[in-house]
């Protein structure tokens, strides 16, 4: 094998660990979410203080992103990447002692944060160097495939499993899940100093448009977590949806959100502003129409559907863009552009908050 472009069948091989791991790091995030009330009456605390800990993980992943991309950038990928997915698999297995507490947990729970900064900054310019540059858009939509399924297989999953075994198993699984892809990067990533990687500059460095592509980042998801914070209220109290139907709702989402990652990952090398200017407009379309039609349950299914199918997309279009335009090494630009998403989220939860007495839950949809 030759250091630098390794045979087909290791870079595939590459690539679906890191698939895997995109896959593992978004359901350790977003676990506790369905698992709440198990892991409050476990651990003697509130169900608040379980949130803190989904909450806590990701202002930990906004905080150090860019410091991380800086500290990290001469050090050897398959190093960094295998050190990565060892503390996710080592905090996972923490997590799951029998004697854990909830400063132990919240410990391993900032412990994993930390990698996962680390690990999309790293992830990208990884995986598509291992291609040659013409392929870069579609190599960040598989990647882009993995961390969906976290939504639609990964928390799920892991709450029927903790409502079977209890809350601590599917942390031992994502352990070993974590473990099976450092053993894979460990044994066919090549050791090569990063900035020998085509992935390490951007293919048209362009700080305008560079900045233009974070902004869009930042306020489309502004935009819908002004509102989507709130969905489950608005499919409750204008829509009329019994709180079974709402999780049903919620997985056509999450279920929408992969079909958008799948069907627009392998457009985004021959459609660059197409695939970032589509779902940026069909997401404004379904929060307006969510505005106006939300009294109907069809329509709402149908708006949230749409919503779900244009949201993935916009993020991991960004990103692609992010590693075309990036002005200096990508892995920098890769950490601001996930920042600007993660502050999004904040600061989306926090003007719903503020607003929601104000213009009702169905105004959320119009301000966002």
């Amino acid at each position: 094998m030759d250091g630098v472009h390794p045979a087909a069948w290791r870079r595939a091989a590459v690539v679906a660990a890191l698939m895997l791991a995109a896959f593992t790091f978004n359901t350790a995030e977003n676990l506790p979410v369905g698992l709440l009330a198990s892991m409050a009456a476990d651990l003697g605390v509130s169900l608040g203080a379980v949130g803190a800990l989904v909450t806590g993980y990701g202002l930990t992943v906004a905080v150090v992103s860019l410091p991380f991309a800086r500290l990290t950038r001469s050090v050897p990928r398959r190093h960094l990447l295998a050190g990565l997915l060892g503390l996710l698999a080592l905090a996972s297995w923490a997590s799951a002692l029998r004697e854990v507490s909830y400063g132990l947990l919240m410990a391993a729970r900032v412990v994993t944060a930390f990698a996962q900064a680390a690990f999309w900054v790293a992830m990208g310019p990884v995986a598509v160097g291992l291609f040659p540059p013409e392929r870069r858009g579609r190599v960040m939509g598989l990647l882009s495939v993995g961390g969906s399924l976290a939504t639609v297989l990964g928390v799920p999953g892991g709450t029927w499993l903790g409502g079977h075994g209890g809350w601590r198993a599917p942390f031992w699984v994502l352990g070993a899940l974590a473990l099976v892809s450092l053993l894979v990067v460990a044994a066919l990533l090549p050791t090569s100093h990063p900035r020998e990687s085509h992935a390490a500059y951007g293919v048209a460095p362009d700080r305008r448009r560079f900045l233009v592509v974070v902004s869009v980042t930042a306020l489309s998801v502004t935009g819908v977590f002004t509102a989507f914070t709130y969905v489950a209220a608005l499919l409750k109290d204008v829509g009329g949806f019994g709180a079974g139907a709402v999780s049903g709702v919620l997985f056509a989402f999450g279920a929408a959100a992969l079909a958008g990652v799948a069907v627009t990952g392998p457009l985004l090398d021959r459609f660059p502003r197409a695939t970032l200017a589509v779902p940026v407009a069909t997401q404004a379309i379904a929060l307006l129409g969510l505005y106006a039609g939300a009294g109907s349950q069809v329509a709402s299914v149908a708006l949230l559907t749409l919503l779900g199918a244009s949201v993935a997309p916009v993020f991991m279009a960004t990103q692609s863009q992010v590693l075309r335009v990036a002005p200096g090494r990508t892995e920098t630009a890769l950490a601001t552009n996930s920042v600007a998403f993660n502050v999004g989220v904040a600061l989306g939860a926090l003007v719903g908050g503020g607003l929601l007495h104000g213009v009702g839950v169905r105004g959320l949809f119009l301000v966002g």
